[in-house]
């Protein structure tokens, strides 16, 4: 079974992995910190971003996964999966700012309600509602 939206959701997860990896390992080599944070303020928003990321996209996947597998997908899915993902890369731009910002903001509210549409949707077609 070829599951094509959790696949790319995948790819595109582990693409932005990458980039926020490489983000924050740029400017640990700038800065001269091996590890931790060193007390940079900028490193360390740069290694939330990148955990924040670590820790909310397992769920996102598993979640996309399992409706895919339930066949109550649809073309929905594709544009539920596409919005995490923008939602992440704006929170990890917003990141880079010490203070509140719209990116960051707008990307942690896209993400929460995107997980929770999706934890919605799923128990629902586990209660065979849908």
């Amino acid at each position: 079974m070829i599951l094509p939206v959790t696949l790319t959701a995948c790819a595109a997860a582990a693409l932005i992995g990458l980039w926020l990896t490489i983000r924050a390992g740029t400017l640990r080599r700038r800065l001269g910190i091996a590890h931790g944070d060193g007390g940079n303020d900028a490193l360390l928003r740069r290694m939330r971003a990148q955990l924040n990321f670590a820790e909310n996209t397992p769920f996102a996947l598993l979640l996309i996964a399992v409706i895919e597998i339930s066949g109550k997908g649809g073309e929905w899915l594709t544009y539920a999966a596409g919005l995490f993902m923008l939602g992440r890369v704006a929170h990890a731009l917003g990141m880079d700012s010490a203070e509140p910002s719209a990116p960051r903001t707008a990307g942690a509210a896209i993400t929460m309600l995107t997980l929770l549409g999706l934890a919605i949707y799923a128990v629902l077609i586990a209660a065979r509602i849908v």
